[in-house]
C-alpha cells in the first residue's frame, strides 16, 4: 500500500507522529509540503520566517531520501487550492492513505476539512494526529470541565503528567521502500528577508545540538540570566519549535532528564533552571490549548469581550514611530531594532514592548500583534497572541490593566548597564549608562536621539482611566 505525508509546520524526521505512524502502516511512502504564498501573506508571516522554513525544506527533503521518502512541493495560492490539487496528487501516486499532524487555527481546520472531503469522494483514508502539543488540545479541563483560561493550575496537571513519565518523544521507525529520488526544491516563492541567514541555521541536526548545548552549559543559569538580554542566556530555540524542526516532546525529554540528574524533584516548583525553561515550555502548550479551544482568537477577537469597549487610540504616526524604534525610550527601542535585524526579540523585551504599545500609547494591541508577526522568525499564532493578550490586558491568564511594566524602571532592572541598548542603539555607544538609563536626557538629545515620544505618568493615568471605563471584568484569577 502507498501512503502520503503531509507536512506542514512539522519539518522533521524524528518524532514525527503522522510519519511514524505512515511507516507504521506502508511499504511506500512519498511526501508533499504546501508553499501557500498568497495565504502567508494573509497571515502576515515574516519574510524571515519563509526563508528559514526553505531553508529547513531542503533539510527535510534530505532527511526523508535518507529512509526513502521522496519529498514534493508544490505551490499553490491559499488554503483553499489545497483539497484539489491533494485529491489530483493521489490519484497520481495512487495512494490509499493521507496522514498529517493537526494544526488548530481555524483556517487550518476549514482547510482540512475541505481535504478530508475530497479524499472522502475518493475512498482514500484520513488520518491526522495531536503532534504539536504534549496533550491533546482539549484533554486539560478545569473540575467543572472547562478549558483553562489560567496558567497556573493548568501548568500542575501538566507537571503532575511530567512527572509520571507518561509523555516521551518516539523514534520514527523503519526505512520505507524506495519509491523515487526526491526532486530538488522549486525556486523560493516569497519575499526575500534582510535577516543573516547563519543566524539561524536549519535542520533538524542543528536543533538538537542547540538543545544539548543549552542544556549542558547554560541552563544551570536559566533562572537567573533569562530576564537579561544583554547575555545569551535562553535556548534559541524557539524558530525551531515554531517550524516543528524539533518536537516540544524532545525539549521536555531533554529537560527531564537533567532534572533526573541533579537529583529531587525541585524543578517542579520552577525553582532550578531547568524547572524554570520547564516552566517557559509548559505556556507554549498552554497557549496551543487556548487556540485550539477558543476559535475567536484566530478571528483577531480579544478572549475577554469585555476589552472590545476599551477605546484604542488609531494613531497611525506613533504606530510607525514604535515600529522603527524611535519611541525616545532606549530599552524599547533597542528592543524593536533587535526585531528588525535578527527576526528575533528576547521574551522580556517582548512585554515590554506590546505594553508600551497597548497601555503608555494606547494604541491597538492587534497592531503591535500583527507587526511582531510580520517580522518574526519565530512567528506562532498562539504564542503570539498569547503574549500580545497577556500585555494587553485582553486574554488569558491576563496581566491586570492596571499593571504597567515601565520601561525605565525595567532598562534598570535588566540593562543597568545598558550593553543590550548598545549593542542595537550604536549611536549611544559612547555614552555611559547612567544617561542611556534617562530618556530625555540632553546628553541622550544630543546624539540626535529622539526625546520621549510620552510622559510616563500621564500615559499611565490614562490607560487606567480607559480600562477602568469600559470595562468592569475582575481580573483575579478564576481558579
Amino acid at each position: 500500500m502507498k501512503s502520503l505525508v503531509w507536512f506542514r509546520n512539522d519539518l522533521r524526521v524524528d518524532d514525527n507522529t503522522a510519519l511514524r505512524e505512515a511507516l507504521a502502516g506502508s511499504k511506500k511512502i512519498a511526501a508533499v509540503f504546501y508553499a501557500v504564498p498568497e495565504q502567508w501573506r494573509a497571515h502576515d508571516m515574516a519574510p524571515a520566517k519563509a526563508e528559514f522554513l526553505w531553508r529547513n525544506l531542503e533539510c527535510l527533503r534530505i532527511e526523508l531520501n535518507k529512509i526513502n521518502i521522496p519529498l514534493l512541493v508544490r505551490s499553490v495560492p491559499l488554503f483553499n487550492n489545497i483539497a484539489d490539487d491533494l485529491a489530483l496528487l493521489t490519484e497520481q501516486l495512487k495512494v490509499a492513505a493521507v496522514y498529517a499532524n493537526r494544526e488548530y487555527a481555524v483556517d487550518e481546520q476549514r482547510r482540512d476539512t475541505a481535504v478530508q472531503q475530497q479524499l472522502m469522494l475518493r475512498d482514500i483514508a484520513w488520518h491526522t494526529y495531536d503532534d504539536a502539543t504534549l496533550l491533546p488540545p482539549g484533554s486539560v479541563r478545569t473540575l467543572q470541565g472547562q478549558p483553562y483560561k489560567v496558567y497556573t493550575p493548568f501548568r500542575r496537571v501538566v507537571l503532575n503528567l511530567l512527572g509520571s513519565g507518561a509523555i516521551k518523544g518516539r523514534a520514527t521507525g523503519r526505512k520505507a521502500e524506495r519509491w523515487c529520488d526526491s526532486p530538488p526544491l522549486p525556486g523560493y516563492p516569497y519575499e526575500s528577508s534582510t535577516v543573516a541567514a547563519d543566524l539561524w541555521p536549519a535542520g533538524e541536526a542543528f536543533a538538537a545540538q542547540r538543545l544539548q548545548a543549552f542544556l549542558a552549559e547554560k541552563v544551570d543559569d536559566y533562572k537567573q540570566r533569562r530576564d537579561l538580554p544583554g547575555l545569551a542566556g535562553t535556548s534559541g530555540l524557539s524558530p525551531y519549535l515554531a517550524l516543528g524542526v524539533i518536537s516540544l516532546r524532545r525539549c521536555v525529554e531533554a529537560a527531564l532528564a537533567v532534572a533526573a540528574g541533579n537529583g529531587g524533584e525541585l524543578w517542579q516548583s520552577g525553582d532550578t533552571g531547568v524547572g524554570c525553561w520547564l516552566n517557559e515550555l509548559i505556556w507554549r502548550e498552554f497557549y496551543q490549548h487556548v487556540l485550539a479551544q477558543f476559535p475567536r482568537i484566530s478571528k483577531h477577537q480579544p478572549l475577554r469581550s469585555e476589552t472590545e469597549r476599551v477605546p484604542w487610540r488609531r494613531d497611525a504616526a506613533e504606530f510607525s514611530q514604535w515600529c522603527a524604534g524611535r519611541t525616545g525610550f532606549p530599552l524599547i527601542d533597542a528592543a524593536l531594532r533587535q526585531l528588525q535585524q535578527t527576526g528575533w526579540m528576547h521574551n522580556r523585551l517582548r512585554m515590554v514592548t506590546a505594553m508600551f504599545l497597548s497601555k503608555y500609547l494606547l494604541l491597538d494591541w492587534r497592531w503591535g500583534e500583527r507587526y511582531f508577526m510580520q517580522q518574526l522568525i519565530d512567528g506562532d499564532l498562539a504564542a503570539n497572541n498569547g503574549g500580545w493578550q497577556w500585555s494587553a490586558s485582553t486574554g488569558t491568564d491576563a496581566v491586570p490593566y492596571f499593571r504597567l511594566l515601565s520601561p525605565v524602571r525595567q532598562a534598570e532592572r535588566f540593562d543597568a548597564d545598558a550593553q543590550f541598548c548598545k549593542r542595537f542603539l550604536p549611536e549611544l555607544g559612547a555614552l555611559p549608562a547612567k544617561i542611556i538609563l534617562q530618556p530625555g536626557h540632553p546628553q541622550l538629545l544630543s546624539t540626535g536621539y529622539p526625546p520621549p515620544m510620552v510622559d510616563l505618568k500621564f500615559a499611565r493615568s490614562r490607560a487606567l482611566a480607559a480600562f477602568s471605563q469600559a470595562t468592569s471584568a475582575n481580573y483575579r484569577e478564576a481558579r
